[in-house]
């Protein structure tokens, strides 16, 4: 049997206890939405683990049993409860086949201020911008993947805890420390504590003149710039920074998606440069 004390059976699709996994694919009701309640989605058995392990305080879980089985580890000790349903009564409440089978729901935990953010870290990715759900949660993943200490979220970007960017993120975005500075003013000034706090501003873009990464990044502190998708980085951004940072491409091409950039540059300022010296070479 599975771990949960409050195991509950139910094929009553209209189950009002069911309402935080309902439609979820209809935007405006969805409760990991601006204008919903707020709450963390975790989907599939991976996810869900995460989450419960880690500082979001969960709420309840919809799966069928053979998940609800797989997580009895980690349950134990969870006094929430766990609705167990088919397959076919999940897609109805939730609006979609869910091929991961269990998915569970947590409150918002508090997050860092910049300073408790920046306080022992080394490098730090500073997004701006960045609002398709699924870069996000891919850079999060290569943050956690990669040794990146946090996450400073700028101006333009969207929740890092919505269903989605969770899920692609495979949870890390549970893990990894962020901390959001949305308006001019909190982005200006959390940018002031980074310097402050010692870390250079590495702003990548592709422009020409920006310095190959690993030949300006240093051997301090680095903040790691990364801007939106289409556009970059704002003007207002590079001009902050204290140094326009590049990955040097193959003739014909110009960038790499945000993700992909983000992991590249990762790597070198982490696994490569603080494992294996500042790395010298094209």
């Amino acid at each position: 049997m599975a771990g949960p004390a409050l195991l509950i059976h139910t094929d009553d699709v209209s189950d009002p206890r069911l309402d935080e996994f309902r439609d979820l694919t209809t935007a405006d009701r969805r409760p990991d939405r601006p204008g919903g309640r707020g709450l963390v989605i975790a989907e599939g058995t991976v996810v869900v683990r995460r989450l419960v392990e880690s500082s979001y305080p969960v709420r309840a879980l919809l799966g069928v049993q053979r998940r609800i089985d797989e997580l009895s580890d980690v349950l134990g000790g969870l006094d929430v409860p766990a609705y167990v349903t088919s397959a076919d009564v999940m897609a109805r409440v939730v609006g979609f086949h869910l091929n991961r089978g269990v998915l569970a729901t947590a409150d918002k935990a508090p997050q860092p201020s910049v300073a408790e953010l920046v306080a022992g870290a080394r490098v730090l990715a500073v997004l701006e911008g960045v609002g398709d759900h699924e870069n996000l949660g891919a850079l999060f993943r290569n943050a956690a993947a990669l040794g990146v200490d946090g996450v400073l979220l700028g101006p333009g970007c969207s929740d890092p805890l919505y269903r989605r960017s969770v899920r692609v993120s495979m949870g890390h975005v549970l893990r990894v420390p962020f901390t959001v500075a949305s308006d001019a003013g909190e982005w200006e000034e959390a940018l002031r504590t980074l310097r402050a706090s010692g870390f250079r501003l590495a702003a990548l873009t592709p422009r020409p003149g920006a310095a190959a990464l690993w030949e300006a990044a240093g051997s301090g502190k680095v903040a790691l710039m990364l801007g939106s998708e289409g556009h970059g980085l704002s003007e207002a951004a590079l001009a902050a920074a204290d140094v326009a940072v590049s990955i040097p491409m193959a003739d014909g091409v110009d960038s790499l998606n945000v993700a992909t950039t983000g992991a590249v540059a990762f790597y070198e300022l982490t696994v490569r440069r603080e494992g294996a010296g500042d790395h010298v070479g094209s």
